[in-house]
């Protein structure tokens, strides 16, 4: 059975960070793409970063390029982003999810990655 979950959600000042893991488990964790993406309420699911967990190429939505970096640890069947200069505007639960049918990041249509985590809320007050 896939399993992703998230955590290091919270709450945290404007400018601050944040670090959100994925960890994985029932699958070849290094055979897909691995995507983070988030909520807003009232908001549609936009993808913010992916990476393939077979090359480590990397992939970023403009909004967070230069303040999230995403990262894997293999070993460890986890996935990370690393949010700094957080805005009241990357408030949202954020999820990360599997894309089975892709070794590589190939965009963010949520269809395209089968299986998602639960979510963790991330919130950043002005």
């Amino acid at each position: 059975e896939v399993q992703l979950v998230e955590s290091g959600g919270g709450l945290v000042q404007a400018g601050g960070s944040l670090r959100l893991s994925c960890a994985a488990s029932g699958f070849t964790f290094d055979d897909y793409a691995i995507g983070w993406f988030r909520q807003a309420p009232g908001k549609e699911r936009e993808g913010v970063s992916c990476i393939s967990t077979s090359d480590g190429s990397t992939d970023y939505a403009d909004s967070v390029k230069g303040r999230f970096t995403i990262s894997r640890d293999n070993a460890k069947n986890t996935v990370y982003l690393q949010m700094n200069s957080l805005k009241p505007e990357d408030t949202a639960i954020y999820y990360c999810a599997v894309n089975s049918a892709s070794y590589y990041c190939s965009g963010y249509v949520p269809s395209e990655y089968e299986y998602w985590g639960q979510g963790t809320q991330v919130t950043v007050s002005s």
